[in-house]
């Protein structure tokens, strides 16, 4: 069954997925001659950078994200509709969803990446990835369950597990995800959790390479490291995660950590639609393409964002996969796209490193800005600022910052709530699986 779509004289180019590089491309096509299809299993766009914020309860999950439709509001030539893709039959032109088949004359892929677990199923069931707002959500309640149980619990080896909290991957996600929970346990447990002892909470960053946030500079690592230890973290370098059954945490070469909370942040892979049987998938499960963001072995259909590698002899294993990555590859997209209904040249894309950064906690941050490298409050005040411009949508730029302000001078946050309870077996309520613990 073919999905019932407007009738359009221009060839309609379908992208699929609502990430930064899918509304870019989207948003650049407007009022030229094509008709735009988004697919996207989600209606909202999730601003992925702050993830860790909504996990450890400092914003709300309504915050950064932002309904998809209202961001094309007057755009004639888009359409969008909810729904999963399951396939691609590349020689009809044909994409098939869980709503029917759509055609298309160009085809982009604007999937975005998933965590990798690297083959391991233990992990991958026992852990928390953090990649959407629902696992966000999820890790939060898991987070604060824990706490809520480790007051009841009598047993010391479950008790040290509930209050051991774990994250596995020292890039960005993982720094930011360490030093947020290490504010929780300074800041907002003494007054949530008076009777409990702050000397049993204790938070672990494992890495298995010799340096934290490896795509930044040597300074920008050491500060970094610097600042989670000052906060309390304990930091362990080339340190490999072997497996994890949910409560005992095996690496190699070191003692086992028992813990009830494991956060993987270890890797992303792209996510790609079965069917892309001539496409070669390069390291980071990333779609190989050339420099017009074209897949290889296919005429007419893109890759852009995580899940798109352009590989040639200046970027051997692709360009890092940041927000900045994909925005820049749907602006080129689109203007190629314009060029070739107007059968002008193809341009070759040019990424434009606008530099790295990353948060450790209050007043802490790391910034990389091409040879200008600076660290502490400035370089914090530098990363609030780039991302609230960056946040999709007036209204929700004024909710984070507000709820930052009000963060910074309260040393509060004021989000901790159990909404829905968390397990990885869903069907047992964590108050019930206390009661049978006694």
């Amino acid at each position: 069954m073919d999905l019932q779509l407007p009738k359009s004289e221009y060839p309609r180019v379908v992208i699929v997925g609502g990430g930064f590089g899918g509304i870019e491309l989207a948003k650049r096509l407007k009022n030229k001659p094509f008709q735009v299809v988004m697919l996207d299993k989600h209606n909202y766009h999730t601003f992925q950078p702050l993830l860790y914020q909504v996990a450890t309860g400092g914003l709300e999950a309504e915050s950064i994200a932002f309904p998809l439709r209202k961001i094309f509001k007057g755009q004639k030539n888009f359409i969008f509709r909810v729904t999963k893709v399951t396939g691609i039959n590349a020689a009809e032109n044909c994409l098939q969803t869980d709503i029917g088949n759509v055609k298309y004359n160009y085809l982009v892929m604007a999937t975005g990446s998933t965590s990798n677990f690297f083959g391991n199923k233990e992990i991958e069931d026992n852990s928390m990835p953090m990649k959407s707002i629902p696992e966000a959500l999820d890790l939060r309640s898991l987070i604060l369950q824990n706490f809520e149980k480790s007051l009841i619990e009598v047993n010391p080896e479950r008790k040290s597990a509930l209050l051991n909290f774990v994250v596995v991957g020292g890039g960005p996600t993982g720094v930011e995800t360490a030093g947020a929970i290490s504010e929780l346990k300074k800041h907002v447990i003494p007054n949530d959790y008076p009777e409990m002892d702050l000397s049993k909470v204790n938070i672990y960053l494992v890495e298995n390479s010799p340096e934290l946030l490896g795509q930044m500079s040597q300074q920008a690592q050491e500060k970094a490291k610097e600042f989670l230890l000052m906060m309390g973290v304990k930091v362990m370098n080339e340190t490999r995660v072997l497996g994890y059954d949910g409560h005992t945490l095996i690496l190699q070469d070191k003692p086992p950590i028992l813990s009830s909370t494991v956060i993987w942040s270890a890797g992303v892979k792209g996510q790609v639609i079965p069917g892309l049987d001539k496409a070669e998938v390069v390291r980071g499960g990333r779609l190989k393409t050339d420099t017009q963001n074209l897949i290889v072995g296919y005429q007419n259909i893109y890759a852009i964002g995580d899940v798109a590698a352009i590989i040639d002899e200046e970027t051997p294993n692709g360009h890092p996969g940041v927000a900045p990555a994909a925005i820049q590859q749907g602006h080129h997209l689109a203007k190629n796209l314009v060029n070739i209904v107007e059968s002008k040249p193809l341009e070759k894309f040019k990424y434009f490193d606008k530099g790295s950064m990353a948060t450790v906690g209050r007043n802490k941050a790391v910034v990389d800005l091409g040879k200008i490298r600076f660290q502490g409050v400035f370089a914090w005040f530098t990363w609030m600022f780039v991302h609230l411009m960056t946040l999709v949508g007036f209204r929700n730029k004024i909710i984070v910052f507000v709820n930052w302000l009000w963060s910074y001078f309260s040393y509060d946050r004021g989000t901790r709530l159990i909404i829905r309870t968390f397990a990885k077996d869903r069907s047992v309520d964590y108050r019930e699986e206390v009661k049978e613990l006694h």
